[in-house]
C-alpha cells in the first residue's frame, strides 16, 4: 500500500487521507510501520491541542506498559528525523512509560498540508477540548473559505453543533480557560454566550461557588435577562418622554403633587378637592 499525496485536492480529500490512515489494517500496512526512536520525533508545530490531561496520560502510559501500543502514531519524514502528524497523546504516554522506540507509520504527505491534517486528525478523533475544537473549526472555515454548512457535511457534525462550538470563542479569556481545563463544562459555557462581560463573570463565579447544574444556570441566566429586559423597557419609556414634561413632573413633586408624564401629556393626581384648589391657587 502506498500513502496518498493530498496536495491541491481540497479539504474532503485531506480528511479522507486521515480517515484512511486510521482504518487501514496494520497487517496490510506492515510495510509502512516501523520502530522509531522517540527522540527522533519532533512535535507538529501546527498542533491545535494545547492542553493535555496529566491523569489521562498517566492512565494511557500504564496501559501501554501492560499491553503495548495498539495503534501506531503517524509521522512524516523531516530531514534525517521525523515530525509527528497524529498521536501526540500516544507519543507522550509512551515516553512516560519509559519506551525508547515507538511504532509509527511514515506517511507521504506534502508539507503544506501538515497544518490542516493536524487540525482534522484531532477533530476526527475528538481529542480536543471545547475551546481548541472551536479554534480548529474556525481556522478550517477561514482557511478553506467554506460555510459552516459545508464544514458540517465534510466532518459529519451538525451545523448547530459547529455553530455553538465556535460561539464559545466569544467568551472571556478567563471563562475559556476554565472551559479548556474542564473546570467549567461545555453545557454551562453555552448558556453564558451572549451575556455582558460583567454578567458573565458573575454567573461563572456563581456556577463555581454554588456548584450549579446546567439547568440551574439556565434558570439563573433567564432570570437575569428578564430583569435586564424590564429595565431596558423602563429606560426606553423614560427616554421617549419629552424633557419638558420630565421637568414639569419634578416641579409638581416639589409642590407636593404626584404626576405621570406620557408622550405629550401629563396626568396629575389629587387627593381631594382641597388639593385641587391649592393647585389652582398656585397657578395664579
Amino acid at each position: 500500500m502506498s500513502a496518498k499525496k493530498v496536495l491541491g485536492r481540497g479539504l474532503s480529500a485531506i480528511i479522507d487521507d486521515v480517515e484512511e490512515a486510521y482504518k487501514q489494517d496494520i497487517e496490510q500496512a506492515k510495510d509502512l510501520v516501523r520502530e522509531i526512536d522517540v527522540e527522533r520525533i519532533s512535535p507538529n508545530p501546527y498542533q491545535p491541542r494545547t492542553h493535555f490531561n496529566e491523569v489521562a496520560l498517566k492512565e494511557l502510559s500504564e496501559s501501554i506498559k501492560r499491553h503495548g501500543l495498539l495503534q501506531p502514531i503517524i509521522v512524516v519524514a523531516k530531514d534525517d528525523n521525523y515530525m509527528l502528524l497524529a498521536g501526540e497523546r500516544r507519543l507522550r504516554a509512551s515516553k512516560l512509560a519509559g519506551l525508547t522506540k515507538i511504532k509509527a507509520i511514515v506517511a507521504d504527505i506534502e508539507s503544506k498540508n501538515l497544518r490542516e491534517l493536524a487540525l482534522i486528525e484531532n477533530i476526527q478523533r475528538e481529542d480536543l477540548n471545547p475551546v481548541e475544537l472551536a479554534v480548529a473549526y474556525k481556522e478550517l472555515i477561514e482557511e478553506y473559505k467554506i460555510t459552516q454548512d459545508g464544514l458540517s457535511e465534510i466532518i459529519h457534525k451538525s451545523r448547530t453543533q459547529i455553530t455553538n462550538t465556535i460561539r464559545l470563542l466569544s467568551l472571556s479569556e478567563q471563562t475559556k480557560k476554565y472551559l479548556a481545563e474542564g473546570i467549567l463544562s461545555q453545557g454551562h459555557a453555552k448558556v453564558l454566550v451572549g451575556l455582558e462581560p460583567k454578567d458573565e463573570e458573575t454567573i461563572v463565579n456563581t456556577i463555581l461557588g454554588q456548584k450549579l447544574s446546567v439547568r440551574e444556570t439556565e434558570a439563573l441566566v433567564k432570570k437575569l435577562k428578564s430583569t435586564d429586559e424590564t429595565s431596558g423597557k423602563k429606560e426606553k419609556i423614560i427616554s421617549a418622554i419629552p424633557e419638558e414634561l420630565q421637568t414639569l413632573k419634578s416641579r409638581l413633586k416639589e409642590l407636593g403633587f404626584e404626576a405621570t408624564p406620557k408622550a405629550n401629556t401629563i396626568t396629575i393626581y389629587f387627593k381631594n378637592g382641597e388639593a385641587i384648589c391649592t393647585f389652582l391657587e398656585q397657578l395664579k
